[in-house]
């Protein structure tokens, strides 16, 4: 199980590896583009994209530091480097969230007339497209592996494409005189970058945090109570280890059971938590009732 969860620390870095390589190629495209064509939008997604790529690299190295084996002053594994990344990243992204709006309302008020080359709405789409790839890409990864840094990077990919899209739509309507689409888009922009760094900042404190969905909770008991021997679960607490999922957990069994046979039942608990929910670790304790 531990091999494995280290294994698929490893194939994530292929999917944070390819994030960076089409956000350095992309981000070099629109600010280039964005320049010579004076969009303000596509300037603006140009920096969001050079942000990501500092993001994806928060990721990578994440992951990499994830992959440390435990040692005295870890003693259960490094696995949390990953979501301390996601984090990183999601600080990153808030910052030049602000600062891309913040630009754009600044153009709004210095009375923009000019409309964008018809070009960098072309160069919008072709990102969107692109980006759109690498999104199903890394959900399809992040699924297979369990990672919420890749799955993260994931959402930063969708909501790059969905930006890219709005690019295209904003720079083609000043095309039919109204050039304040373009730094109206970039706002929009900037808006939903910090909304995507919000969202990954709240999932990444909430895991530090030890938080945990109730209703995950509430299925591992169940699967708890049905197991043979098991006459009530008394307490049951969960937490994540960056991907890996711990969980302690006191049961009632009949007293008039030996040590051998309520450690039996003990180890089914364990065995049908990490086969059926794909649990990392199991603390079980036992009661007698």
């Amino acid at each position: 199980m531990e091999e494995q969860a280290y294994l698929d620390l490893k194939r994530g870095e292929r999917g944070a590896v390819i994030s960076i390589i089409a956000y350095i190629c992309l981000s070099a495209l629109k600010l280039i583009v964005g320049y010579l064509a004076n969009s303000e939008a596509l300037k603006a997604d140009g920096l969001n994209n050079a942000t990501d790529i500092i993001a994806s690299i928060a990721v990578l190295i994440g992951l990499k530091l994830s992959q440390r084996p435990a040692d005295d002053d870890h003693p259960y594994g490094h696995w949390k480097a990953e979501t301390i990344a996601s984090m990183v990243a999601s600080f990153i992204m808030l910052v030049v969230g602000i600062q891309v709006t913040y630009e754009a309302i600044s153009s709004i008020f210095h009375g923009r007339n000019e409309s964008p080359d018809l070009i960098s709405a072309w160069t919008g789409l072709l990102c969107a497209v692109v980006m759109y790839f690498v999104f199903r890409y890394n959900k399809k990864l992040a699924n297979e592996i369990n990672s919420l840094s890749v799955m993260a990077a994931a959402k930063d990919n969708l909501s790059d494409a969905w930006v890219s899209v709005g690019i295209f739509i904003g720079i083609l309507g000043t095309q039919f005189g109204f050039p304040w689409l373009d730094p109206l888009t970039a706002i929009i922009v900037g808006l939903l970058i910090c909304k995507t760094g919000w969202e990954i900042f709240r999932e990444a404190s909430h895991n530090l945090t030890d938080g945990f969905d109730e209703k995950v909770t509430e299925l591992y008991k169940e699967t708890i109570d049905n197991c043979y021997g098991v006459k009530g679960v008394k307490d049951i607490k969960a937490r994540n280890y960056g991907n890996n999922v711990v969980v302690d957990i006191v049961i009632l069994v009949n007293s008039n059971l030996d040590i051998r046979e309520a450690h039996d039942i003990a180890t089914e608990v364990e065995m049908k938590l990490i086969e059926v929910h794909h649990v990392y670790d199991v603390h079980v304790h036992v009661e007698p009732n």
